[in-house]
């Protein structure tokens, strides 16, 4: 409740701030709306912020499972087999080298203007970061625990699923919330570059016509999504890691 708190509170200062800038500045409104225009054009406009709205987050869900499914099925290959890290981590590397801006109009083009070609951009943008933490979590097993079930004559399958694999859990949920944060980057990257519906659209549409008050309206709505994408993820993860409490710094317990 108290961090509910603290975060409406900095909110609250953020918005007076921006209402604040636009009262000094006379800023013209095609440049800075104030925070009072922007509300009025999500009240006007809402039956047009949800409609694309509900189309960048389909895109976003489900860039999200298909990229942590990936992700995950990428990391488990990369711990069990050798020639599986022998092929998979150079492309691994690549997919990061290569700007994101610089495949969107290829699988724009290859995918079409649905929303498949979004999706695969979210699925991108995911896919590193799930397969990199949980690969790194299966790693990092305590070598007293292998050594045991070697031991005990467990087969490395057995060891891998039934050891490994929930030792990485944490590392897995980490980059899970990381993907929850960057998934509406991949979906709105590839909305910019070819569309006909989703809140990137309406974004580069509102800023064509000078509508500055609908883009930030927009803006708003997206990252209202990311953050209770975000809040979702991280509530999934406490519940599916109930071994593993938050610990906090002595001087932040007690606030």
């Amino acid at each position: 409740m108290k961090a509910l708190l603290r975060a409406a509170v900095t909110l609250l200062v953020l918005v007076a701030g921006w209402q604040a800038l636009v009262w000094a500045t006379g800023l013209p409104r095609y440049l800075l709306p104030s925070p009072l225009a922007v509300l009025d054009a999500i009240q006007r406009q809402a039956p047009l912020l949800w409609t694309h709205g509900l189309t960048t987050l389909a895109e976003i869900l489900i860039g999200l499972v298909a990229g942590v499914t990936l992700g995950g099925v990428s990391a488990l290959l990369l711990a069990r087999f050798r020639t599986a890290r022998r092929w998979l981590m150079p492309l691994l590397l690549v997919s990061q080298a290569i700007p994101v801006f610089a495949l969107a109009p290829l699988l724009v083009l290859w995918l079409g203007y649905g929303m498949v070609s979004k999706i695969a951009m979210a699925v991108l943008v995911i896919y590193f970061p799930v397969t990199t933490a949980l690969f790194d979590g299966l790693r990092r097993t305590d070598p007293g625990w292998l050594d045991l079930a070697r031991t005990m004559g467990a087969s490395p399958a057995s060891i891998l699923w039934n050891i490994r694999l929930p030792a990485a859990l944490p590392a897995f949920w980490s980059g899970v919330r990381v993907a929850a944060a960057v998934a509406p980057i991949g979906a709105v990257i590839g909305e910019w570059v070819g569309s006909s519906s989703g809140l990137g659209y309406l974004m580069l549409h509102a800023n064509a016509r000078m509508q500055i008050d609908l883009l930030f309206a927009a803006v708003l709505v997206l990252g209202l999504f990311a953050v209770a994408l975000y809040a979702a993820v991280d509530a999934l993860a406490r519940r599916a890691l109930p071994w593993q409490p938050d610990t906090q710094p002595a001087e932040d317990a007690n606030p």
